[in-house]
């Protein structure tokens, strides 16, 4: 009998599946339909694809198609030389108001260096990276150097998934551009090496008709990343995830030492949750602001951007009664600082001031994904007495507490005559001032058992 039903389901998704009406945007023969953008890079037909060749002195080129699309799925097949960078647009726009008419929107990224991006998703010449790979490993192995790779794209709706080789690889909930042209990437050159290496496409076939019956069924393989501000997807409401700060009003937090939320210091502007600047003290004009509950296990994830020069952070763990006096509450720091511009870079032992360290304890690496003029994702995870930092989709540190190493580690810190200090069991999550203008978003928790 559980044969019969697995041979009747694989028979329906067979004749599902050939049902899929799918159209050809490439006709194997002419570049009719598509049109060049941007750049001076050439494209050109060789044996029934589309081939780009790079080429010295020009910007980011682009081979897009006449006709713009909302939902689809997309299916091409791609080779690129080692050396080289490109992507396959989609959803994207070409205007004159917008830098002159450069190119902007999703990129299907195609990748073929170490660091093995290739299916994640950039957002071309607007918000940078929305899909590093850092968030799905797994997929890094996907994408075969020096030859052909399969390469699949679903968007529909709000959700843009993407695959390499039948390997989930990205996958972003985002409501930004509904619809756009797909084009074609050859990238710009540095080295003269690399002029005349070539990026080719083929067996290019899309599906607009009937897409979410087609759409593939949703696996815990590539985690959705939401990019709506302050919201929840459907995935994440499943998965568990809540917003800890609603993107409009002060519900759920109020002063560290305080019964409300401060009257005076912070600005909820735009869906954005604003530290302003009153000249750079600790926790001197609104003061600090925390959650109204405890929280013990979770997974803590916080958009911020600096100004020039800020200091802030973002705490956990923290027992608002233990300083009533001046300066900021007490608990472990996920630091957040502007390390080329504010002193307290210097302070401390081996950099453990610095953006994304565990503050006055453990020293982040220097190098690490940051980009000062943009919103960064702060991600702080707590299993237990294991807890780790993550800046932007890259793992920064990670620590034990509750052990001697720990007690150790914090006698010698600016913290030794805090008793306990890192060690409860739960406590209250902190936004800091520190006289700096901070901005927050995308304030999120998932609570973990």
């Amino acid at each position: 009998m559980k044969k019969h039903l697995l041979l009747t389901l694989l028979l329906f998704c067979a004749a599902s599946l050939s049902a899929q009406n799918w159209e050809p945007l490439f006709n194997g023969k002419n570049l009719k339909g598509w049109k060049k953008l941007n750049g001076k890079a050439e494209y050109k037909v060789v044996d029934d694809a589309i081939v780009g060749v790079s080429k010295m002195g020009t910007p980011n080129t682009f081979l897009a198609t006449n006709k713009n699309y909302g939902d689809f799925i997309l299916e091409f097949d791609f080779k690129i030389d080692d050396g080289l960078n490109s992507g396959v647009q989609l959803r994207s726009e070409s205007k004159k108001d917008y830098q002159k008419g450069r190119v902007h929107g999703y990129q299907f990224e195609i990748d073929p260096s170490k660091r093995a991006w290739s299916g994640g998703i950039y957002d071309e010449a607007r918000r940078n990276w929305l899909y590093p790979l850092t968030l799905n490993p797994a997929a890094q192995t996907a994408f075969k150097n020096n030859a052909w790779n399969k390469a699949r794209i679903e968007a529909i709706g709000n959700s843009i998934r993407t695959w390499i080789n039948g390997v989930p690889c990205a996958n972003i909930w985002d409501d930004m551009t509904p619809s756009g042209f797909i084009a074609l990437q050859v990238h710009a050159i540095g080295n003269a090496s690399d002029e005349g290496k070539t990026v080719s496409w083929k067996n290019i076939r899309i599906c607009t008709t009937d897409v979410e019956r087609y759409q593939t069924p949703e696996t815990q393989e590539a985690p959705e990343r939401n990019i709506i501000a302050n919201t929840i997807s459907p995935r994440e409401a499943k998965d568990g995830w809540a917003l800890l700060w609603d993107g409009k009003t002060n519900n759920g937090w109020r002063g560290a030492k305080l019964d409300a939320f401060p009257k005076k210091g912070w600005k909820i502007e735009d869906g954005i949750l604003k530290v302003m600047k009153s000249g750079g003290a600790e926790s001197a004009n609104g003061g600090d602001i925390v959650t109204t509950r405890k929280y013990k296990n979770f997974i803590l994830t916080v958009d911020f951007k600096i100004t020039e020069g800020a200091n802030s952070g973002v705490k956990y763990f923290v027992n608002p009664d233990l300083n009533k006096g001046e300066g900021s509450a007490i608990g472990c720091e996920f630091q957040i600082l502007d390390d080329d511009k504010h002193p307290d870079a210097k302070l401390g032992v081996k950099g453990n001031r610095k953006l994304g360290s565990l503050y006055d304890l453990i020293p982040a690496p220097a190098k690490k994904p940051f980009n000062k003029k943009e919103f960064n994702t702060a991600t702080i995870i707590v299993k237990d007495n294991h807890v780790e930092h993550w800046l932007n989709g890259v793992k920064l540190i990670e620590y034990t507490r509750n052990t001697d190493m720990w007690n150790a580690l914090v006698a010698y810190s600016k913290y030794k005559n805090w008793p306990n200090f890192g060690n409860p069991a739960e406590g209250n999550i902190l936004l800091q001032d520190h006289g700096d203008e901070v901005w927050f978003k995308n304030v999120k928790i998932k609570e973990l058992k």
